[in-house]
């Protein structure tokens, strides 16, 4: 049996995409890189943002247009988010929600028997451990707990991926162990937020951390997205597993908003001193130390003088990555009961955002130009060179590499987007 995967969104919708590859795999299926040759094909969805729904609706749609009498199998936050929507635009598909995963193989096969398998709901299933087929052979991604313990009012990820389930320590640590023995030499610890992990078991992402850079050998871990409110009652311990030679020096905390009301209005439990002493502290800490975050634009309760508050925060922070999303309703959240703003100024404001992101991305990485890196090489580049990553996860491009190895690098010319430079 032949089957072909398609991802949209995170880093833990990828980690999904990859666990039901491996499932597949050891019941005799084999991944194929081209819907044309599969017997049953797996879009794993994403649902967070409404441009990425749109894009997803229109792949499943072209796909049956293209390939009517394949096999279609829908995964991913859609089927638990808007099932009417799905049952519209794929009526014939069969349908396994995010907590239903470990059953794919038991899916794949009735669907390719003729049955419309719609396997939805809730499970505590331990994802980690699982088996994978990684879409590169160096990273390894680590799911270590799913769902959140928040309620922001503008998301409808938490309906699909529920209560905060944390994932026991020494199955993180043998399975980031087991990876490294592989041959990987990058492991990426992903979740919905990083930092909620062991909220309800007593545990802490500090500790966690520390239990994964114990593993034996010369790699690099990433560590997600971390939510500000779930970082301040172990932020010292954070900053200090931080601070191990094999941490990558790259946080990833989104603020949202440079409003203290809208992120009221957001119910972010946090407020923009609580983010700032934050970044203070790591940078403080650790000096080259690089950030990325995320603003929602546009938010139905930002008038102009909340907006300006955000461009003087993202001014004033310089961050190295910022992620911008234009505010859309989604299904079911409590801020799609609200009026959204006029979609002339929202596009406008982003824009304005969107300049000043460029600007203070080419000003911080062309501070790095005539700078010594140590660069890990994971990937070759699709026009030529060798990718990899700088210990603050900046993005470097060399000529010649070999895969899999720290290199010395003089960052010789910078871009918004990435460092180019020479292996010494």
């Amino acid at each position: 049996m032949n089957f072909y995967i398609e991802t949209f969104g995170c880093t833990f919708n990828q980690a999904d995409s990859q666990i039901m590859a491996g499932l597949l795999n050891e019941n005799e299926g084999k991944l194929v890189d081209n819907p044309q040759e599969a017997d049953v094909i797996i879009i794993n969805t994403c649902y967070v943002k409404h441009p990425t729904e749109q894009k997803v609706v229109n792949r499943i749609q072209r796909l049956q247009e293209k390939f009517p009498d394949k096999k279609l199998l829908i995964a991913g936050c859609m089927v638990e988010i808007d099932p009417d929507k799905l049952q519209k635009t794929a009526p014939n598909a069969g349908w396994i929600s995010p907590h239903q995963i470990t059953s794919t193989s038991h899916v794949v096969k009735s669907i390719l028997k003729g049955d419309n398998v719609k396997l939805t709901g809730s499970d505590n299933s331990i994802k980690v451990g699982l088996p994978k087929i990684r879409s590169n052979p160096l990273i390894h991604i680590i799911q270590i707990c799913e769902g959140c313990n928040g309620a922001c009012s503008y998301c409808c990820t938490r309906f699909a991926r529920g209560k905060l389930q944390s994932y026991p320590g020494d199955l993180i640590y043998f399975e980031a162990d087991k990876s490294i023995n592989d041959g990987c030499v990058e492991i990426q610890l992903t979740a919905q937020d990083t930092a909620a992990y062991g909220k309800e078991t007593g545990k802490s992402l500090s500790n966690l951390i520390n239990q994964v850079t114990a593993v034996n050998g010369d790699f690099r871990v990433r560590i997600g997205m971390m939510h500000p409110k779930n970082m301040m009652n172990d932020l010292d311990n954070i900053i200090h597993s931080f601070q191990n030679e094999k941490v990558y020096k790259f946080i990833h905390i989104p603020i949202q908003s440079g409003n203290d009301n809208v992120l009221a209005d957001m119910n972010r439990e946090h407020s923009v001193d609580d983010f700032k002493d934050i970044i203070t502290q790591f940078q403080r800490s650790i000096t080259d130390i690089s950030i990325a975050t995320d603003v929602i634009v546009g938010y139905p309760s930002e008038d102009n003088n909340a907006f300006n508050d955000t461009l003087k925060l993202i001014g004033e922070l310089k961050p190295d990555f910022l992620h911008i999303s234009k505010y859309h309703h989604r299904p079911g959240t409590p801020a799609s009961n609200l009026n959204e703003i006029d979609h002339h100024i929202m596009k406008e404001r982003s824009k304005k955002l969107n300049n000043l992101k460029s600007e203070i991305a080419l000003q911080n990485n062309k501070r790095m130009i005539n700078t010594i890196q140590k660069v890990l090489i994971t990937s070759k580049g699709s026009k030529g060179g060798y990718i990899g990553r700088s210990n603050n996860y900046k993005t470097v491009i060399v000529d010649e590499a070999s895969l899999g190895c720290f290199v010395e690098v003089e960052i010789i010319e910078a871009k918004s987007t990435y460092l180019k430079g020479e292996i010494i």
